[in-house]
């Protein structure tokens, strides 16, 4: 019996785990701060922003962890946010990282931010290139957004330059967006 129980837990978890699709690495395991207070988000959101932090590159995991700890603090101790203003970010080294994470309003787009989900690559790509990885993880990214029905299967995909007066998010992360499925000009 409780060999059957142990295999019923295990598939239960593989399902799970699955069902989740990309692995997003959570803000307590790249020593993130917890939020001063969240603000709820809807599902079946019409809208996904693409953004860049406009700061530094990461490679490896621990870089990553130290540029996001940056944002986290820039946007926290100096703007006085509540949090990190996006809902993922996805580093150098090809792996997602959990923002405000799912059904918590981001901070990335203004009179957007209840309508959409902020994804932002770290660094500055107006120089930095986009990988292969980096793109493959935002796709399953928004794959997940919908499958877990935070977006509506025919959502929008913005740039934030699209949506607001700034180069966010950046030229060449704007020139690769542009051919993807749900990209709306």
């Amino acid at each position: 019996m409780a060999s059957k129980v142990a295999l019923l837990l295990a598939v239960l978890v593989c399902s799970q785990y699955l069902a989740q699709g990309v692995y997003v690495v959570s803000k307590a395991e790249w020593g993130g701060r917890r939020a001063s207070w969240t603000v709820g988000l809807g599902n079946y959101l019409g809208y996904a922003i693409i953004h860049h932090t406009a700061g530094s590159y990461c490679e490896t995991r621990a870089q990553c962890n130290a540029v996001l700890q940056g944002v986290q603090n820039y946007h926290m101790d100096s703007l006085g946010w509540p949090d990190i203003g996006y809902n993922f970010l996805i580093g150098g080294d090809g792996n997602v990282y959990e923002g405000r994470g799912w059904n918590n309003m981001g901070a990335h787009a203004a009179e957007w931010n209840p309508y959409s989900i902020g994804i932002s690559f770290l660094g500055n790509y107006n120089w930095d290139t986009l990988e292969p990885n980096m793109i493959s993880a935002a796709q399953q990214l928004l794959n997940d957004a919908v499958n877990r029905g935070q977006l509506s299967s025919g959502y929008i995909l913005y740039g934030h330059r699209q949506v607001s007066a700034t180069e966010c998010p950046g030229t060449h992360i704007w020139n690769e967006i542009r051919g993807w499925s749900h990209w709306s000009g």
